[in-house]
């Protein structure tokens, strides 16, 4: 092996094993680690889905509350996944009080609930409740989250203020859409006439195949590197539990958000009826914020773009540097917080595309 220096490759690989046997010593007595710690109060019940309140830690106290929605098909931890990168605390801390739908665990039992009983139901039902208990709010919604508060927006756009996008798909059909590719070959019926509710388990391997490299192999290697660092190593556990840490879906939630999204792109092409009622979002006249990754695998940022021109109102967008779970707790994405807030106040730095 002519300009290889042997001895340097077998010093290499002896440290590598070294740094990997002590990583797995300190992972090994390391304490459990906990998510989700900022301060909270449940405020609804609403079959399995919880509202969560956390109120302000800073003035002055902002009067108009903030709703987050987040997606289905995770947990919403990820937005406090630790003290110093939560996007909760960041907005608590810049005097917002926050409210948190988490969707629960569906069973069984909730296999035959659709995306209207989320839309039009629960997701209905925490609005007004935030409204009688502080005023309209914001509403801020996640990823899936996000296309479901675009139908709430615009089908009741008189019970908010103001809407807040991030990393939310809308055009479901772009040429760089991997996940978008999967799911237009699924049977989705036959899957769900087969399973009922659809495993998170079945979905993290699915998300995990998109770039299996990066999001196994890559990443556990990259470890080693933080194998003398327990806080980087607390951080690892923390992200691996959250990801590990998804619920089934509802099957016809599923299978109708398959198929009238990725499988049809009906907010782009339209036709979505969510109860009998027409979503359109030329309807959704409130102030609209978007902010999405450049580097995001899951929603490309050519997925997220189209709403500029589909909204009937004031549109912004906001670009995070960086990927799809990197815009919650990156050390970057500890300025999104403050940019949102800005924005919600009137003090964008945001810009707005022109509409053609």
């Amino acid at each position: 092996m002519s300009g290889v220096d042997i001895a340097a490759l077998q010093r290499e690989i002896v440290e590598f094993q070294a740094r990997a046997l002590r990583g797995l010593a300190t992972l090994a007595a390391m304490p459990k680690v906990a998510l989700a710690t900022a301060p909270r109060e449940s405020v609804l019940v609403d079959g399995k889905a919880m509202l969560y309140r956390y109120a302000p830690t800073a003035r002055p106290v902002r009067r108009t509350p903030i709703l987050i929605c987040y997606a289905l098909v995770n947990r919403p931890t990820v937005l406090d996944l630790q003290p110093d990168r939560s996007m909760i605390r960041r907005l608590t801390g810049l005097g917002h009080e926050v409210y948190l739908l988490d969707w629960g665990s569906p069973d069984r039992g909730d296999r035959h609930l659709g995306l209207a009983d989320y839309v039009l139901g629960i997701l209905h039902r925490a609005v007004l409740l935030v409204t009688q208990r502080s005023a309209r709010p914001d509403l801020l919604g996640v990823c899936q989250g996000g296309t479901l508060s675009l139908m709430y927006a615009s089908l009741e756009p008189a019970r908010i203020r103001r809407l807040v996008t991030m990393v939310t798909p809308v055009d479901f059909q772009t040429a760089d859409n991997l996940l978008g590719r999967w799911a237009r070959a699924v049977d989705v019926d036959a899957l769900v006439a087969t399973l009922g509710n659809v495993p998170g388990e079945l979905l993290n391997l699915t998300f995990q195949s998109l770039l299996p490299f990066r999001l196994t192999l890559q990443k556990y290697l990259a470890l080693v590197d933080d194998a003398d660092d327990p806080d980087k190593l607390a951080n690892f556990l923390r992200m691996e539990q959250w990801i590990r840490d998804s619920p089934d879906q509802a099957g016809r939630a599923f299978a109708e958000f398959v198929r009238w999204f990725y499988q049809e792109n009906r907010l782009v092409q339209g036709g979505l009826l969510l109860a009998g009622r027409a979503v359109d979002l030329r309807q959704i006249r409130v102030p609209v914020l978007n902010v999405y990754a450049s580097a995001d695998h899951l929603v490309p940022p050519s997925a997220s773009r189209p709403l500029a021109g589909l909204v009937g109102g004031r549109y912004d967008e906001l670009v995070f540097e960086g990927g799809h779970i990197g815009i919650y707790v990156s050390g970057r994405a500890q300025r999104v917080p403050a940019e949102i807030s800005r924005w919600l106040s009137g003090r964008a730095s945001g810009r707005t595309p022109a509409k053609g």
